[in-house]
């Protein structure tokens, strides 16, 4: 019934894999409400914090807010060490038009031990204060996420334009 690698007690982990997989595969056909059933099952089989993260992220698609930062937080009681959740709530406060509240859930994020790609809360962190009007800080934070990543085009032209201001 299992390979040596396989044992009864991950079953379940590999099954919530598994449902991870094909939700994110929905996902990205844009068939949310599908996804969205695949990533609770996988949260019902056994609870990550990617799967959490990633259900808010529909959610967040479908303007439902609230129920993604919810989402979030449960990852964040998963594994708090995850910085994509800190970094998605910030987002998600942005588009809820809070340009306050969401810089240290980005700061959060940059602090967090576990984390593929500081760029995103520093470029977050870049637009907060562009819209803040601190010019400065914005390019501080454009400049760093281009350091993180030096392919993020959309912090280039940020990062260009502000310093096209200041001039």
């Amino acid at each position: 019934m299992f390979d040596e690698k396989e044992t009864p007690s991950e079953e379940p982990r590999l099954r919530a894999v598994e449902l991870f997989r094909r939700a994110y595969e929905a996902q990205r056909e844009k068939n949310y409400a599908e996804a969205a059933e695949l990533y609770r099952r996988s949260i019902e089989t056994y609870p990550t914090a990617e799967a959490h993260t990633f259900l808010g992220w529909v959610y967040s698609f479908e303007g439902r807010y609230s129920e993604a930062i919810d989402e979030c937080l449960k990852a964040i009681g998963v594994d708090s060490s995850f910085g994509n959740p800190y970094n998605d709530i910030g987002s998600y406060l942005i588009a809820q038009g809070d340009l306050w509240t969401c810089v240290r859930w980005f700061r959060r994020a940059l602090a967090a031990s576990r984390y593929e790609s500081y760029a995103f809360p520093h470029f977050n962190l870049g637009r907060v204060y562009e819209e803040r009007h601190r010019p400065l800080d914005a390019a501080r934070h454009y400049g760093l996420a281009l350091e993180e990543q030096p392919g993020f085009t959309q912090a280039a032209r940020a990062l260009r334009r502000v310093q096209a201001q200041l001039n």
